[in-house]
């Protein structure tokens, strides 16, 4: 089984090492002052991303990208390199010891790593990049070298605000029935007929935890059986930790059907237990999920487990994807969509439960009016004008362009395209960038009628 090769980022000094673009570069040939960080083979080609470096230290936003046509052998680049200006000292004078020190200690966190990294702008300077494990996920600090102020911080974690025998994919859509609500976490018997019994497939010889080929439950007092039989119901920790397993899972063996065999094709790193918010994330940094306990369970609801893993996915195929607005707007409509299209082969579309609606379960917590929706996918809005600038708004647009195409082309060919196309974006893609790559995915694969019914679906949003 082919297992995806990577060096993450973080490992040589900044997770999002290369996740700003940079304009203006020259074209210069690899593998002068780059260090490979990925190597992903997608339908259509072999896509290689590269560290930029500068005299050995990795340059903050440096990226380089080369992907290779397995029919043609043509190449094309994608060079974010920055041009280094001025001399950037060549040790510290504020050590690496007291930049761990005084980020950690303000953050009230662990240290996760750090490393020296090259920070480009008018004058280019030596910094420390520190990463710090807190409460709410990961944040990245980077502190000046030489005099130990802040010069960046940010927090790197991809959310959905909000909330698995296993519920497949919720209690809401199960039944029908948008009157449920979370009564305290309880179990009760209008639930009973929401349950499913389900094989938990690819788990680890050997072990008698929640551990396999795609998923990995890193969750406190995560559940055992020497009989590989995990039945909980939902009042109980050890049903979200079924849930992150199985959803995960199907939705990896999924991707596999589709042919592709290099998309985030390793044990995904889950935990449903420590975080009491209503809301979830996917940092990076870990490469992990975290549900929330607050509300309804997330990881009660699979739409936004689903959700979540659709961050891995891009983060998998792109290193430190979703940099910018856009790409972090286009980021959370692909999760969304995700959602939408792994619920579609389990779930009926009805005007009571529409399948356009994402994370009905978990909404009950949060929503008075009905249909309970996180957030839809077959939303009106259009670019420029309903841009607001706000990563989780802005992605309504993107899934709904997702959800076009997937009408238009059905399921199978839809999800091959936006998958093979999602090898081509970059870390800080623009809308209009990322549509076309679609575009041409979808012309590659499948010809020019397919081509012309994407390239509505986004000039429908005003993409392109």
């Amino acid at each position: 089984m082919t297992r995806r090769t990577i060096q993450r980022l973080a490992a040589i000094g900044g997770i999002v090492g290369m996740v700003v673009a940079a304009s203006g570069t020259a074209a210069y040939a690899a593998p002068d002052g780059l260090t490979v960080v990925a190597v992903r083979h997608s339908l259509l080609g072999t896509h290689t991303w590269y560290q930029q470096t500068y005299r050995g230290v990795p340059v903050l936003g440096g990226y380089y990208a080369t992907h290779t046509d397995t029919r043609t052998g043509a190449t094309s680049i994608q060079d974010g390199r920055f041009a280094i200006k001025g001399t950037p000292a060549g040790s510290a004078a504020f050590a690496r010891n007291r930049a761990e020190s005084a980020v950690t200690g303000r953050l009230a966190g662990s240290l996760l790593r750090s490393a020296a990294v090259i920070v480009p702008g008018d004058t280019a300077k030596l910094g420390w990049l520190v990463l710090t494990d807190t409460r709410r996920g990961t944040v990245q600090t980077v502190v000046d070298a030489s005099s130990g102020t802040m010069l960046t911080e940010k927090n790197t974690i991809k959310e959905v605000t909000g909330s698995g025998q296993v519920f497949n994919p919720n209690p809401v859509v199960t039944l029908q029935n948008e009157s449920l609500t979370d009564s305290g976490n309880a179990n009760s018997a209008v639930l009973a007929s929401a349950y499913r019994t389900v094989s938990l497939t690819q788990l680890n010889s050997g072990v008698t935890t929640l551990k396999g080929a795609y998923a990995s439950n890193a969750s406190s007092s995560a559940v055992t059986s020497s009989s590989r039989t995990y039945t909980y119901n939902r009042s109980q920790a050890g049903f979200e930790q079924v849930m992150g397993y199985f959803h995960i899972t199907t939705a990896q063996e999924y991707i596999q059907s589709l042919g592709f065999t290099d998309v985030n094709n390793s044990a995904q790193s889950y935990r449903t237990t420590g975080y009491t918010d209503d809301n979830s994330y996917y940092d990076p940094s870990t490469d992990r999920i975290t549900f929330g306990t607050g509300g309804v369970d997330d990881a009660e609801d699979a739409e936004i487990i689903w959700h979540e893993y659709g961050h891995a996915i891009q983060d998998a195929q792109v290193p430190g994807f979703g940099s910018s607005s856009q790409s972090g707007a286009i980021g959370e409509g692909f999760g969304d969509y995700w959602a939408y299209t792994m619920s579609s082969a389990v779930s009926t579309n009805t005007g009571t439960v529409p399948l356009a609606c994402i994370g009905d379960w978990d909404a009950v917590s949060y929503t008075s009016t009905t249909p309970h929706c996180l957030r839809r996918v077959d939303g009106t809005k259009v670019y420029p004008g309903d841009f607001e600038n706000e990563v989780h708004a802005d992605g309504e647009m993107w899934s709904r362009a997702l959800y076009d195409i997937s009408t238009a082309l059905g399921r199978t060919n839809a999800n091959t395209v936006i998958l093979e196309a999602q090898f081509n974006f970059t870390a800080g893609t623009t809308f209009a960038a990322a549509a076309n790559s679609t575009v041409s995915a979808a012309q590659s694969l499948y010809g020019s009628t397919a081509a012309a019914s994407v390239k509505a679906a986004f000039q429908a949003r005003g993409f392109i």
